[in-house]
C-alpha cells in the first residue's frame, strides 16, 4: 500500500506492506531514493515492511520548513502504529537509525547498517571535490552532480539505476542547507547502543565509509561486521542477498 504521511507542512511517500514478523523500516541514503531497496524488499516477500523517501528526494514533497530526519522517522512510525521494529538503513539512513537506536532503544529488535553515516566521526576535508559539489548546488546543475556523484559514489559500475538514484537525489541537496536541522553527535556514544547490531560495507566504497563503518562496528557492543565484496555505496543494489541474509537472522530472532 502507498500513502503519503503528513510531516509539518510537508509529506512523505510511503510504503507499507502488510506481512509477518517484527516490521522492517528501511531509511535510504542521501545519494538516492527508498527504490534503492527494490532488489532487497522482493526478496524479503512476506514480511511486514516500511519505506519511506526523506523530505525533498523521489516522491516525497520538497520541504518547505526546517526538519529533522529523526523527527520524521518517530512520525512515520506513529502514524503506522509501529512500536518494535528492525531498523535497516543505508549511509544517511544508516545515521538516522542509530540515532533513534540511542533516543528510543526499547523500541529497536535490531539494527542492519550499511555504509552508515556515523556523525562525530573524524572525517578529513576534501577541498576540491567540497568546492566543486558547492559550486554545482549553487548553480542547481542536476546534470553536474549527478557526473559528479558517479565516480565518488558509483565505484563498482555505472548503470542505469544508480543515475535514476542520483537524480532522485540531487533536488533534496539543493533545500538541505536550509531546512535540514543537524542531528547530535552519535559517535561517542555507540557503546550506549544495546539492540543488536549488523554493520555492512563495500570492499569498493569509499576510505572514509569503510573507516567509520570499521570505527563503528568496534564501538557498538556485539556487533557484527561484514564486508561485502565488489559492493560501493549502493549495497543494497551490488549484494542485495548478503543484506536479506543480514535481515533474516533478525526476523528469524
Amino acid at each position: 500500500m502507498e500513502l503519503r504521511i503528513p510531516v509539518g507542512q510537508d509529506d512523505l511517500w510511503t510504503e507499507h506492506l502488510a506481512g509477518d514478523g517484527v516490521p522492517i523500516v528501511f531509511l535510504h541514503p542521501g545519494t538516492g531514493d527508498s527504490r534503492v531497496w527494490d532488489p532487497v524488499v522482493a526478496g524479503l516477500s512476506g514480511r511486514r515492511m516500511v519505506r519511506y523517501d526523506v523530505r525533498g528526494y523521489g516522491r516525497s514533497s520538497l520541504p518547505t520548513e526546517e526538519f529533522s530526519l529523526l523527527d520524521d522517522l518517530v512520525t512515520v512510525l506513529e502514524q503506522l502504529d509501529l512500536q518494535r521494529v528492525v531498523l535497516v538503513g543505508c549511509s544517511m539512513g544508516g545515521g538516522t537509525a542509530l540515532s533513534f537506536a540511542l533516543t528510543h532503544p526499547d523500541r529497536v529488535h535490531g539494527l542492519v547498517l550499511l555504509c552508515p553515516s556515523v556523525r562525530g566521526f573524524p572525517v578529513l576535508e576534501e577541498p576540491d571535490l567540497d568546492a566543486q559539489y558547492a559550486e554545482l548546488i549553487a548553480n542547481r546543475d542536476v546534470d553536474g552532480l549527478v557526473q559528479f556523484g558517479l565516480p565518488v559514489w558509483a565505484a563498482t559500475v555505472v548503470d542505469d539505476a544508480v543515475v535514476d538514484q542520483l537524480r532522485a537525489a540531487a533536488p533534496a541537496w539543493f533545500e538541505q542547507g536550509m531546512y535540514l536541522k543537524a542531528e547530535p553527535p552519535v559517535y561517542d556514544r555507540l557503546n550506549e547502543i544495546h539492540a543488536s547490531t549488523t554493520v555492512m560495507v563495500g570492499d569498493r566504497d569509499r576510505p572514509i565509509a569503510t573507516a567509520s563503518a570499521g570505527a563503528a562496528a568496534a564501538r557498538i557492543p556485539g556487533a557484527r561486521f561484514t564486508w561485502m565484496p565488489g559492493a560501493d555505496h549502493y549495497p543494497s543494489l551490488r549484494n542485495p542477498q548478503l543484506v536479506i541474509d543480514a535481515i533474516n537472522n533478525y526476523v528469524a530472532e
